[in-house]
């Protein structure tokens, strides 16, 4: 069978969510599977060096224009060029024509729910890839011979938005991983590396807030501010890839404009790097209102950084018992958490370990094992 895998935005410097995903499937599908033949098509980018063709892997860079456009028309076209079997759509949308059977991964339906929180907010960017989707998913669903999400919790979300009865199997439900570099680093030449690196102070709390409505940052800022007024203590909060003016602005919004003194933006932080600042963090905080999986608290886990994460959606699934476990409608349930982890070192020493524990039962080349099974479902389907 030969298998065309979408990966477009894999050549971008800047990953994120799920290009890393797409990227780890890709990597363990070439270690595990040396019969089937592979065709992945990304656009055109600086970082073109990530993979290594191999004999049955083929890496194809695919122009095509904007992402409708590249998706929608070039994509199929490629892959029927190539006499592929199959085509996988990694990252939440799909052709409407696609000209061959269909897997998709739907990593989540929050683009799709009225739900008021996700109404406000977000870059214009973000709104019109949220438009395409709305428009594009529930015609792909349709179409789609299987649909991969990533929690029992997305895949209730999917079932029931849908409407699918019990009796449709097309949807399933298969965990995410944690990649081998997040671990935790004995190397304290390593770790002064990459504090230098972002000029990290020697205390602070880490957040992977961003301007999506979901992430909670107004209410982790805010919990944050109450933190230090009640507490006095000389600690910093450390977020990445977040803009000065845009933190300004929900600084006023919080009332606490002077909080930003003590809070360090390090810009993009590249992947390979995530792991020292987990590492050095006191507190890992991911108070999100709404996720499908949670890779990050996974990564923070296997790193021995202590998880506050938010009793909704996938992320109790996810963290399994091994996170302080809060309200994130509740910026002091948060400010609560932080103060507990670091006054009551026989709290924070139970949830690193429970956290080792947790994140170990998580493995990209598990994911791909069953990815690859599902292809030979697919497969068997047409060509029996």
């Amino acid at each position: 069978m030969k298998i065309a895998i979408e990966g477009q935005r894999l050549y971008r410097k800047r990953k994120h969510g799920m290009d890393m995903v797409a990227l780890e499937l890709i990597n363990e599908l070439q270690k595990l599977d040396k019969e089937n033949e592979y065709v992945v098509f990304i656009k055109p980018d600086e970082d073109n060096k990530i993979f290594k063709e191999t004999a049955n892997f083929k890496f194809v860079e695919l122009k095509g224009g904007p992402y409708p456009t590249w998706e929608q028309n070039a994509l199929p076209k490629a892959a029927k060029a190539e006499g592929c079997d199959i085509l996988h759509c990694t990252s939440n949308t799909a052709p409407l024509n696609p000209g061959m059977p269909l897997v998709v991964t739907l990593h989540d339906i929050i683009y799709l729910e009225s739900i008021s929180i996700f109404k406000k907010g977000g870059t214009w960017y973000q709104k019109l890839g949220n438009m395409y989707r709305r428009y594009v998913v529930p015609r792909v669903v349709k179409k789609s011979d299987k649909i991969i999400t990533v929690s029992e919790f997305e895949k209730n979300r999917i079932r029931n938005f849908f409407g699918f009865p019990e009796s449709d199997k097309r949807l399933v439900a298969i965990y995410n991983g944690v990649s081998e570099h997040f671990r935790k680093i004995d190397n304290q030449n390593e770790l002064q590396r990459v504090k230098e690196l972002y000029h990290l102070p020697d205390r602070f709390l880490f957040f992977l807030g961003n301007t999506d409505p979901k992430k909670n940052t107004p209410g982790t800022l805010k919990a944050f501010s109450d933190y230090l007024k009640k507490t006095g203590d000389d600690m910093y909060l450390v977020m990445l890839d977040y803009e000065q003016k845009e933190l300004e602005k929900l600084l006023t919004e919080i009332g606490d404009k002077e909080l930003i003194k003590r809070i360090i933006l390090t810009g993009y932080v590249i992947n390979t790097d995530l792991p020292a600042i987990y590492n050095l963090c006191k507190v890992f905080l991911y108070p999100s209102l709404r996720e499908s999986f949670g890779i990050p608290m996974l990564e923070a886990m296997r790193c021995g950084a202590p998880v506050i994460t938010s009793n909704t959606s996938s992320m109790p699934e996810v963290s399994g018992g091994a996170a302080y476990i809060i309200d994130p409608f509740k910026p002091e349930e948060i400010t609560q958490g932080i103060e507990e982890i670091l006054s009551n070192e026989k709290l924070r020493n139970k949830l690193i370990k429970k956290g080792f524990e947790q994140s170990a039962k998580f493995s990209w080349s598990n994911m791909a094992e069953k990815v690859l099974n599902l292809y030979e479902t697919v497969y068997q389907k047409y060509h029996t």
